[in-house]
């Protein structure tokens, strides 16, 4: 109730044609809650809708199902926004039940504590092994770190020495990578064929 009220004076108030009002809807892991509050934004008919609270410690299953039972629920023509999700994984799935938009801390986050996504899997710079590995942190990767040759061995050594040029580096590439996933699943829905691309990315090292 509190977050459709929200909403409706939101509605209200709202008076700048140059920004999308979306409502954000609620209900936590009640598919009841989350149908009903999909039901009350709609008919204020908003610019766009947010899907907010998934991804908080729920399993998989249930953030599927709950996100399923938002975006059944929503005009196709309004854009969806997940908040707050995710992993690359997450984000396939998400697009998989028509989400557009996501945001998340994860490239960053991940990148200032060591963890760099690559297409063979998530790597943790900090281990031993990359001590001497002389090779970048993703082979054919485009990004700004690893087109430079900034090896595996160096971003390990500026972590550890608390560099702050380390996590910059880390950051492009993570970055670069969530576009790059991006980009390679709009081509996918462009030529008809996210269904198998999705399918063979989350059997993968990436999708896990």
């Amino acid at each position: 109730r509190r977050t459709t009220a929200w909403a409706l004076r939101s509605k209200k108030a709202h008076r700048r044609e140059d920004q999308a009002l979306f409502g954000i809807v609620q209900g936590g892991i009640f598919e009841d809650l989350r149908k009903k509050s999909t039901e009350q934004l709609v008919e204020l008919d908003l610019d766009g809708y947010a899907v907010g609270g998934l991804s908080l410690g729920e399993g998989k299953r249930e953030t599927d199902t709950l996100l399923g039972v938002v975006t059944d629920n929503l005009p196709a023509e309004k854009p969806r926004y997940v908040m707050g999700m995710g992993t690359p994984g997450d984000i396939i799935r998400g697009i998989g039940h028509g989400a557009d938009m996501f945001d998340c801390v994860i490239p960053t986050r991940h990148a200032r504590r060591g963890n760099l996504f690559t297409w063979s899997g998530r790597i943790s710079i900090k281990n031993a092994e990359y001590i001497e590995n002389q090779s970048p942190i993703d082979e054919g990767c485009e990004c700004p770190t690893c087109r430079q040759g900034f090896s595996r061995a160096y971003l390990r050594h500026l972590f550890q020495a608390g560099e702050m040029l380390g996590y910059r580096l880390m950051t492009m590439h993570n970055l670069y990578f969530y576009q790059d996933l991006l980009r390679r699943a709009r081509e996918a829905i462009r030529t008809g064929g996210f269904s198998s691309f999705a399918q063979d990315l989350l059997a993968g090292p990436v999708g896990s």
